[in-house]
């Protein structure tokens, strides 16, 4: 087997939270009276704050409001994260222990805040599988530039046409194929042809359906 290593998305590909990020963006806005565009959450799917509430909720140019709002946003998550816990996605427990097995070794790369993260790692008991995180706070540079992937392949200490990245969303996969890996998408939150247009290598469904094997197939 070639030496490869995973670098997982995390919302839409190990977690199942985007019920909890919907809400969290409602609550937030009636905390600060403004009002939500249509289609607001589509649109920022696998986008920081920091280009969300300026460009796609319009809230403002501020980047003082920006940051407070983006905070703010990030606490109502794991306020409601806490009362109702955060739900892992079907099948990626046996994947990952699957990955486990053949010595695979993982990374997160995401736009999501470590603290959301770590409340979820307290919560399902997967940390273990993980070598470590980049996150949010770790990039200058959203998806779909491939900088938070590179600096997971970094981690993982393999160059990045040795790795696989995990996403749900279209700038996800765009930021895996500009950075030189190999972009496995989930349609948790995109139609796969969308999903195809936008460069993956593989679609499934969900995790369920991914093997070891058929990843390793994709560097033949």
């Amino acid at each position: 087997m070639p030496q490869i290593g995973f670098i997982f998305d995390w919302d839409g590909v190990v977690v199942d939270s985007s019920n909890l990020h919907e809400k969290s963006w409602s609550i937030l806005a009636k905390e600060i009276n403004l009002s939500l565009p249509d289609a607001h959450f589509k649109k920022g799917f696998g986008k920081r704050n920091s280009v969300i509430i300026p460009e796609i909720l319009g809230w403002s140019q501020e980047k003082a409001k920006i940051e407070q709002w983006g905070k703010r946003k990030e606490e109502i998550y794991r306020e409601l994260g806490e009362k109702s816990g955060i739900q892992i996605i079907d099948g990626i427990h046996d994947f990952l222990k699957e990955m486990k097995l053949n010595n695979i070794s993982a990374v997160i790369g995401t736009s999501t805040d470590r603290e959301n993260i770590e409340l979820a790692f307290g919560q399902l008991g997967i940390e273990n599988f993980f070598l470590g995180a980049i996150c949010a706070e770790d990039v200058s540079q959203g998806k779909p530039h491939p900088e938070v992937f590179l600096k997971g392949a970094d981690l993982l200490g393999l160059p990045p046409e040795q790795c696989v990245v995990f996403e749900d969303s279209l700038h996800g996969i765009e930021a895996a194929r500009r950075g030189g890996m190999k972009a496995v998408a989930i349609t948790t939150s995109q139609p796969a042809s969308l999903l195809q247009e936008a460069g993956a290598d593989l679609i499934v469904d969900s995790p369920i359906e991914l093997t070891v094997n058929s990843l390793v197939q994709l560097f033949d």
